[in-house]
């Protein structure tokens, strides 16, 4: 191979200084168009999780093939994407409002229509006393329950009274939602969409011995999704599948043309044995999921482990290559990776390259 040459990039990106994240426009609409067909086939929404890409532009292609809204992590990015007229928004966690979360959170209901979930009797009581009645038009309620990951949710069994509590204060429960993160685990797709099919139909029947009906039962995760139980599902939100990265690679979830995020980088030093690349932890982050091989791999180089990374540079093992070389590094969670970058130079369709905003960055409270 040329020094400086990485296989299928082209002459625009190989003007970029590097390291700098790359998005690649044709893998990107493919993805997209990709899990709406797959959501339509299942007769299910997709309401994607925008946490990952953090873009207005990645949001409104999303909802262009037939996303019903959004999903979001924070407030914070609900504002970002309410001001880019992004109408639709679930705050997929649990909120406890302070007074600045109240005050914003009533600005944004203003803008759009807003879900907000809720897992306890006391967060759901909380968030009536803080957005007046009058000002509830625009806002749905779904009660979080846990199907396995273990973080937030209330016990399916127990989410009727959560739900109860909740429209006894005067809120709009539309249904339930849960996240099955431990389908991330190594072979644990299908096994926690199993656990998360289980655990929504005893939170819907919960919810109707509490003499409530479910208009929506939300979850899914990439891992996930190609498993999930339509026949209890309404809706799916899945977050890395727009963009994919190395978790999800070597998952299996997906094969590396669906990687449509990349760090590119510069090998600035060679060793016997190792290389050094000029991305680290400040790009790339430093999350290692249970089924990773190292702290990223090498799109072109697949045979390729990033075995230490650290501030500034990467240690490439498994294949040899000249200094000045350019290698596209695929982060093990694009979310994080995204996080960290104020921009995406985007490889269009014709080969030039552009510059998106990530237009939700840093939006963590």
């Amino acid at each position: 191979m040329t020094a400086g040459l990485v296989p299928s990039c082209s002459d625009a990106l190989q003007a970029l200084p590097t390291p700098v994240l790359v998005l690649d426009e044709t893998v990107l609409d493919r993805n997209i168009a990709a899990v709406a067909a797959s959501a339509r086939e299942q007769g299910l929404a997709l309401r994607p999780h925008a946490k990952t890409h953090k873009s207005i532009e990645i949001a409104r292609r999303q909802l262009a093939e037939g996303a019903v809204g959004l999903t979001v992590a924070t407030v914070s990015e609900a504002e970002a994407f309410a001001a880019g007229g992004l109408r639709d928004l679930f705050i997929a966690y649990p909120l406890w409002l302070d007074s600045d979360k109240t005050r914003r959170l009533r600005l944004l209901l203003e803008m759009a229509r807003v879900r907000v979930g809720v897992d306890s009797v006391a967060s759901a009581e909380r968030l009536a006393a803080a957005i007046p009645e009058a000002e509830r038009a625009a806002l749905d309620i779904l009660v979080e329950i846990d199907s396995g990951h273990h973080r937030s949710g209330v016990l399916p069994v127990e989410s009727g009274a959560v739900a109860a509590a909740a429209t006894g204060a005067g809120l709009d429960v539309a249904g339930v939602f849960t996240f099955p993160g431990h389908s991330y685990a190594p072979q644990g797709r299908a096994a926690a969409a199993r656990d998360e099919a289980a655990a929504l139909r005893t939170a819907v029947d919960s919810l109707a011995a509490s003499g409530l009906a479910t208009r929506v039962v939300s979850g899914g995760s990439t891992p996930s999704a190609a498993f999930a139980d339509s026949s209890v599902l309404t809706e799916l939100r899945p977050g890395v599948s727009a963009l994919g990265d190395a978790q999800q690679w070597e998952l299996g979830t997906i094969g590396p043309e669906a990687i449509a995020v990349t760090v590119l980088a510069t090998i600035v030093s060679r060793r016997s044995g190792h290389l050094i690349a000029d991305a680290g932890s400040k790009v790339l982050s430093s999350d290692r999921g249970p089924v990773s091989t190292g702290f990223g791999r090498l799109l072109d180089f697949p045979e390729a482990r990033i075995s230490v990374l650290s501030e500034h540079h990467a240690t490439i093992t498994g294949v040899d290559l000249p200094v000045g070389s350019r290698v596209r590094i695929v982060p093990n969670h694009v979310c994080v990776a995204v996080n960290l970058a104020d921009t995406y130079q985007v490889l269009s369709s014709g080969g030039g390259v552009t510059s998106w905003l990530v237009d939700a960055r840093g939006r963590n409270t």
